[in-house]
Protein backbone atom coordinates (compact mmCIF):
# COMPACT_ATOMS: atom_id res chain seq x y z
CA UNK A 1 0.00 0.00 0.00
CA UNK A 2 1.24 3.77 -1.22
CA UNK A 3 0.75 5.85 2.44
CA UNK A 4 0.83 9.70 2.28
CA UNK A 5 1.67 12.00 5.25
CA UNK A 6 1.39 15.52 4.68
CA UNK A 7 2.39 18.10 7.43
CA UNK A 8 2.52 21.90 7.54
CA UNK A 9 4.12 23.80 10.86
CA UNK A 10 0.89 25.96 11.08
CA UNK A 11 -2.89 26.16 11.12
CA UNK A 12 -3.67 29.08 8.62
CA UNK A 13 -1.32 26.75 5.92
CA UNK A 14 -4.03 25.78 4.32
CA UNK A 15 -3.36 26.25 0.86
CA UNK A 16 0.40 24.09 1.64
CA UNK A 17 -1.55 21.69 3.16
CA UNK A 18 -4.16 21.31 0.11
CA UNK A 19 -0.97 21.07 -2.09
CA UNK A 20 0.75 18.22 -0.75
CA UNK A 21 -2.28 16.06 0.02
CA UNK A 22 -3.36 16.91 -3.58
CA UNK A 23 0.24 15.58 -4.85
CA UNK A 24 0.46 12.70 -2.66
CA UNK A 25 -3.20 11.47 -4.30
CA UNK A 26 -1.46 11.91 -7.63
CA UNK A 27 1.29 9.88 -6.53
CA UNK A 28 -0.73 6.40 -5.79
CA UNK A 29 -1.75 7.36 -1.77
CA UNK A 30 -4.37 5.53 -0.97
CA UNK A 31 -4.26 6.38 2.33
CA UNK A 32 -3.27 10.21 3.49
CA UNK A 33 -2.11 10.98 7.30
CA UNK A 34 -1.85 14.77 7.73
CA UNK A 35 -1.40 16.91 10.59
CA UNK A 36 -0.56 20.98 11.17
CA UNK A 37 1.80 21.18 13.49
CA UNK A 38 5.36 22.24 14.10
CA UNK A 39 7.88 19.51 12.99
CA UNK A 40 10.28 20.27 16.56
CA UNK A 41 6.86 19.47 18.29
CA UNK A 42 7.94 16.07 18.14
CA UNK A 43 5.45 15.12 20.80
CA UNK A 44 2.44 16.12 19.15
CA UNK A 45 3.15 14.53 15.85
CA UNK A 46 0.18 11.92 16.00
CA UNK A 47 -0.95 11.52 13.24
CA UNK A 48 3.28 10.92 11.70
CA UNK A 49 2.91 8.26 14.99
CA UNK A 50 -0.31 6.72 13.41
CA UNK A 51 1.30 6.69 9.68
CA UNK A 52 4.98 4.65 10.95
CA UNK A 53 2.27 2.44 12.95
CA UNK A 54 0.13 1.65 9.94
CA UNK A 55 2.67 0.83 7.52
CA UNK A 56 3.03 -2.86 7.03
CA UNK A 57 5.98 -4.82 5.19
CA UNK A 58 5.90 -3.94 1.33
CA UNK A 59 4.19 -0.35 2.23
CA UNK A 60 5.76 2.83 0.91
CA UNK A 61 5.82 6.04 3.41
CA UNK A 62 5.48 9.02 0.25
CA UNK A 63 5.89 12.81 1.45
CA UNK A 64 6.32 15.48 -0.64
CA UNK A 65 9.25 17.06 0.84
CA UNK A 66 12.15 15.87 3.15
CA UNK A 67 11.06 18.79 5.85
CA UNK A 68 7.72 17.60 6.06
CA UNK A 69 8.87 14.99 7.51
CA UNK A 70 12.28 14.98 9.86
CA UNK A 71 13.67 17.37 11.39
CA UNK A 72 17.35 16.63 11.59
CA UNK A 73 19.42 14.04 9.63
CA UNK A 74 19.21 12.04 13.10
CA UNK A 75 16.05 12.27 13.05
CA UNK A 76 15.54 11.24 9.02
CA UNK A 77 17.78 7.95 10.43
CA UNK A 78 15.60 7.36 13.15
CA UNK A 79 12.40 7.81 10.90
CA UNK A 80 14.21 5.80 8.57
CA UNK A 81 15.52 3.00 10.39
CA UNK A 82 11.58 2.41 11.96
CA UNK A 83 10.40 2.41 8.16
CA UNK A 84 12.75 -0.07 7.36
CA UNK A 85 12.56 -2.15 10.05
CA UNK A 86 9.30 -2.67 9.32
CA UNK A 87 9.61 -3.66 5.93
CA UNK A 88 8.56 -0.77 4.17
CA UNK A 89 10.34 2.22 2.12
CA UNK A 90 10.69 5.69 1.75
CA UNK A 91 9.50 7.89 -0.95
CA UNK A 92 10.59 11.85 -1.11
CA UNK A 93 8.46 13.21 -4.19
CA UNK A 94 10.09 16.20 -4.88
CA UNK A 95 13.67 14.76 -4.48
CA UNK A 96 12.94 11.73 -6.57
CA UNK A 97 14.12 9.24 -3.79
CA UNK A 98 12.47 6.28 -3.14
CA UNK A 99 14.47 3.91 -0.81
CA UNK A 100 13.12 0.99 -2.27
CA UNK A 101 16.68 1.12 -4.44
CA UNK A 102 20.39 1.29 -3.18
CA UNK A 103 20.99 4.76 -5.08
CA UNK A 104 17.85 6.47 -3.45
CA UNK A 105 19.21 5.37 -0.18
CA UNK A 106 22.55 6.67 -1.39
CA UNK A 107 20.99 9.86 -2.42
CA UNK A 108 18.71 10.12 0.98
CA UNK A 109 21.91 10.27 2.84
CA UNK A 110 24.26 12.54 1.20
CA UNK A 111 21.19 15.32 0.83
CA UNK A 112 19.73 14.80 4.14
CA UNK A 113 23.79 16.02 5.40
CA UNK A 114 23.36 18.87 2.89
CA UNK A 115 20.94 19.67 4.43
CA UNK A 116 21.81 19.65 7.89
CA UNK A 117 25.15 21.47 6.80
CA UNK A 118 23.04 24.74 5.21
CA UNK A 119 20.78 24.67 8.28
CA UNK A 120 23.75 25.22 10.69
CA UNK A 121 25.65 27.29 8.29
CA UNK A 122 22.10 29.81 8.11
CA UNK A 123 22.38 29.69 12.23
CA UNK A 124 25.60 30.33 12.40
CA UNK A 125 25.59 33.44 10.15
CA UNK A 126 22.05 34.50 12.20
CA UNK A 127 24.22 34.62 15.07
CA UNK A 128 26.91 36.17 14.08
CA UNK A 129 24.29 39.21 12.91
CA UNK A 130 23.14 39.20 15.86
CA UNK A 131 26.66 39.74 17.81
CA UNK A 132 27.19 42.14 15.37
CA UNK A 133 24.08 44.15 15.74
CA UNK A 134 24.39 44.06 19.42
CA UNK A 135 28.27 45.71 19.03
CA UNK A 136 26.56 47.90 17.30
CA UNK A 137 23.98 49.03 19.79
CA UNK A 138 21.08 47.86 16.83
CA UNK A 139 19.41 45.21 18.19
CA UNK A 140 17.53 45.32 21.72
CA UNK A 141 16.07 41.66 21.45
CA UNK A 142 12.27 41.10 21.54
CA UNK A 143 10.37 42.75 24.84
CA UNK A 144 9.19 40.52 27.04
CA UNK A 145 5.83 39.52 26.82
CA UNK A 146 4.81 41.24 30.37
CA UNK A 147 6.47 44.41 29.32
CA UNK A 148 4.52 44.60 26.04
CA UNK A 149 1.03 44.13 28.23
CA UNK A 150 2.28 47.29 30.84
CA UNK A 151 -0.95 49.28 30.24
CA UNK A 152 -3.32 46.70 30.40
CA UNK A 153 -1.52 45.35 33.89
CA UNK A 154 -1.70 48.89 35.51
CA UNK A 155 -5.25 49.18 34.01
CA UNK A 156 -6.73 46.17 35.82
CA UNK A 157 -4.76 46.96 39.06
CA UNK A 158 -6.32 50.54 39.30
CA UNK A 159 -9.43 48.98 38.20
CA UNK A 160 -8.56 46.74 41.66
CA UNK A 161 -7.76 43.91 41.05
CA UNK A 162 -5.18 41.73 42.41
CA UNK A 163 -1.64 40.44 41.13
CA UNK A 164 -3.08 36.64 40.80
CA UNK A 165 -6.04 37.97 39.20
CA UNK A 166 -4.15 40.31 36.46
CA UNK A 167 -1.89 36.92 35.65
CA UNK A 168 -4.97 35.04 34.99
CA UNK A 169 -6.46 37.24 32.65
CA UNK A 170 -3.22 38.10 30.88
CA UNK A 171 -1.22 34.48 30.69
CA UNK A 172 1.33 36.29 32.38
CA UNK A 173 3.31 35.09 36.23
CA UNK A 174 2.14 37.13 38.97
CA UNK A 175 5.95 38.05 39.26
CA UNK A 176 5.92 39.51 35.47
CA UNK A 177 2.55 41.17 37.30
CA UNK A 178 4.53 42.85 40.49
CA UNK A 179 7.53 43.37 38.20
CA UNK A 180 5.67 45.41 35.67
CA UNK A 181 3.47 47.84 38.22
CA UNK A 182 7.25 48.35 39.91
CA UNK A 183 8.39 49.53 36.87
CA UNK A 184 5.45 51.64 36.12
CA UNK A 185 5.48 53.36 39.59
Amino acid sequence: MIVGYARTSTLDQIAGIEAQERDLAAAGCEKIFREQVSSVDVIKRDQLGLALDFLREGDTLVVTKLDRLARSVAHMHDLLHRITAKGAALKILNMGIDTNTPTGKLMLNVLGGVAEFEREIMLERQREGIAKAKAEGRYKGRAPTALRKIEDVTALHKEGLGATEIAKRLNISRASVYNVLKAAA
